[in-house]
């Protein structure tokens, strides 16, 4: 939890326009770390972005457990109906529950669905040379960087604990491998089916090099 130090302190709260984070004024750390909050939007963005241009078959399911892992976020706040840390801070959320936090269930989703496609799945279809192993090795840690730094941005900016933030991150990294095998085992033999039948309507691809 915040300490009661922490949430005494009379914070003025500035927000990044065109959306709802919030941030100390005056505080440079704390609007870089608003700003990594909103990484999960521009990888929404991103994948909506790919499916309309790329249609592959493959994007589209990983869309899916996104969407997936949202809804399983909500059901577990509105079951759990655990309060935000220094209730009142912030005006403008979208609820008032915060376990598990949604940003970290979101974000760890998403890296860890994605370390295993690197990992697994590229490693099925490619040989993989000792500049390709690098650049995987690179993005990995990037994107391990990435995870952790949005879920330090929501204790930072007191929209949760530390407790809601692992939290989340348990449950989006449960999800992310779930779901993946769930793609692999049970999806991708059926994509040229799925394709095929809705080739018709529209232009699909069941071949992909993306989560």
């Amino acid at each position: 939890m915040a300490s009661e130090e922490q949430c005494s302190v009379p914070f003025r709260w500035r927000s990044i326009s065109l959306t709802h984070i919030e941030f100390p004024a005056g505080d440079l750390t704390g609007q870089v770390l608003a700003y990594t909050s909103l990484l999960p939007i521009a990888i929404l963005v991103g994948f909506v972005t790919l499916i309309v241009f790329k249609r592959e078959l493959h994007t589209i399911s990983s869309f899916g457990g996104l969407v997936l892992n949202e809804g399983v976020n909500w059901l577990l706040k509105h079951i759990l109906r655990e309060p935000r840390p220094c209730e009142g801070a912030h005006t403008t959320l979208t609820t008032e529950y915060g376990m598990p936090s949604s940003h970290s269930q979101f974000i760890w989703f998403f890296v860890v669905y994605f370390f295993l496609f690197l990992y697994l799945r590229m490693h099925q279809t490619n040989n993989a040379r000792c500049v390709e192993l690098l650049w995987r090795h690179i993005l990995s840690i990037t994107l391990l960087g990435v995870a952790l730094s949005v879920s330090y941005s929501r204790v930072y900016l007191l929209y949760h604990t530390w407790s809601q933030v692992f939290y989340g991150g348990v449950a989006g990294s449960t999800i992310g491998v779930v779901w993946f095998f769930f793609t692999q085992e049970v999806l991708t033999p059926l994509f040229p089916k799925i394709a095929a039948c809705v080739s018709p309507f529209f232009i699909l691809s069941h071949l992909s090099r993306h989560p």
